[in-house]
């Protein structure tokens, strides 16, 4: 007989999975799922109709996997759409806009990798909610 173990806590390296910090943001919200030395995981949601600002960084990249939902990726010259199970890499430096042109929220895990990945290295270009 298999017996079936209560998953509603479970621990990783000492680290509760309910300890996640979400910040709300105009367009939705972010929940950091793990950071180390010159790295951060992101769960990133965004509403339908909503987008981020037109932003750079310039001290690292990011990768953003599509977990459900629809993208619309501005990456430098490039536009294009991605569905769940897709990805995209952006380039540290250059200019870059996510957006949810679909009706469900979009639910992308997105990884930071870089010398400085604190919040203050945007640099917005546009905004919708005019923030600096």
């Amino acid at each position: 007989m298999i017996k079936l173990q209560d998953q509603s806590n479970i621990t990783t390296k000492g680290y509760s999975v309910e300890n996640h910090i979400t910040e709300t943001r105009p367009w939705g919200s972010f929940t950091t799922l793990e950071e180390g030395l010159g790295y951060k995981i992101k769960r990133i949601e965004v509403n339908p109709g909503h987008r981020l600002s037109l932003q750079m960084h310039h001290h690292r990249s990011e990768h953003w996997i599509v977990v459900s939902g629809t993208a619309k990726v501005e990456c430098g010259e490039e536009v294009k759409i991605l569905a769940a199970n897709q990805s995209t890499y952006v380039p540290q430096c250059t200019s870059h806009r996510l957006e949810n042109p679909g009706v469900i929220k979009l639910i992308l895990i997105e990884v930071q990798n870089g010398e400085y990945l604190g919040e203050d290295d945007i640099i917005r270009f546009q905004d919708d909610y005019a923030r600096q």
